[in-house]
C-alpha cells in the first residue's frame, strides 16, 4: 500500500471548510475554503509552528463547525458504536476529534493554495452524500487525488471522510479502532485518545 505524507489528511480536511453565508453547493464549499484557508494562515506559519495552542485554535475555528464529528466517529467506530451508551459515545467524539487534530496539526502548516486543484462536480447533490475531487501537487511534484466526501446536514454540506489516492482514512481509522477495542475495550480506546488529546477526564 503507498503511504501518503500524514499532514496531507489534515491539509485536506481543512480545505474543505465552508463559507457560513448562504448555504453552499459541495462545489463552492471546496472553492469558498480554499480561500479561507490561505486567508487564515497568511504569514502566520512561523507563529503558529512555534505555538501548538495557537494552531490548535485556528483549526477549531476552521474545522469544527463544518465537520460531521459524531457521523465520523459513528462510521470509525461501527459496530462498537451500537453497543457503546451514550457516555462513551459522547467521550469518543471528542476525545477522536482532538487527536485527530493533533495528529495531523502540522499538515496545516504546509498548506499552499497554488498546489490544490478542485476538479469540476460530477456528484448528484440530490442524494444524502456526495464526493467532490481534488488534486494535490506534493513537494517533490507529483500529484495525488484528494476526494472529499460529504453528508447533508440542515445546516449544509459537513465533511466526514477524505480519501486520498483510494486510501480512506475513516477505512483506515476502522481498522484501528476494531483491533485495538478488540485487544482492550472501548474504555481503554477512549482513555488513551483522550490522554492522546490532552482531555482530563474528570468522570
Amino acid at each position: 500500500m503507498r503511504l501518503f505524507p500524514t499532514s496531507l489528511i489534515l491539509v485536506a480536511t481543512l480545505v474543505v471548510a465552508p463559507a457560513l453565508s448562504a448555504e453552499p453547493s459541495a462545489q463552492e464549499v471546496i472553492e469558498s475554503a480554499i480561500d479561507l484557508l490561505a486567508d487564515k494562515m497568511e504569514g502566520r506559519q512561523e507563529e503558529l509552528a512555534a505555538d501548538r495552542q495557537a494552531l490548535y485554535v485556528l483549526i477549531d475555528e476552521v474545522l469544527l463547525p463544518r465537520f460531521d464529528r459524531r457521523f465520523a466517529a459513528q462510521v470509525v467506530l461501527a459496530k462498537h458504536w451500537r453497543s457503546a451508551d451514550e457516555e462513551q459515545r459522547v467521550r469518543f467524539i471528542e476525545a477522536f476529534y482532538q487527536a485527530l487534530v493533533r495528529r495531523y496539526a502540522d499538515g496545516l502548516l504546509e498548506f499552499d493554495q497554488e498546489r490544490v486543484k478542485v476538479l469540476p462536480f460530477r456528484g448528484d447533490l440530490t442524494r444524502k452524500r456526495t464526493k467532490v475531487r481534488s488534486t494535490v501537487q506534493l513537494d517533490d511534484g507529483t500529484t495525488v487525488a484528494v476526494d472529499y466526501e460529504l453528508v447533508k446536514r440542515d445546516s449544509g454540506w459537513l465533511l466526514f471522510n477524505i480519501v486520498i489516492e483510494g486510501i480512506s482514512y475513516v477505512r483506515n481509522f476502522r481498522a484501528e479502532m476494531d483491533s485495538e477495542i478488540r485487544g482492550t475495550n472501548l474504555n481503554a480506546v477512549i482513555e488513551r485518545l483522550e490522554k492522546e488529546a490532552g482531555i482530563v477526564n474528570d468522570g
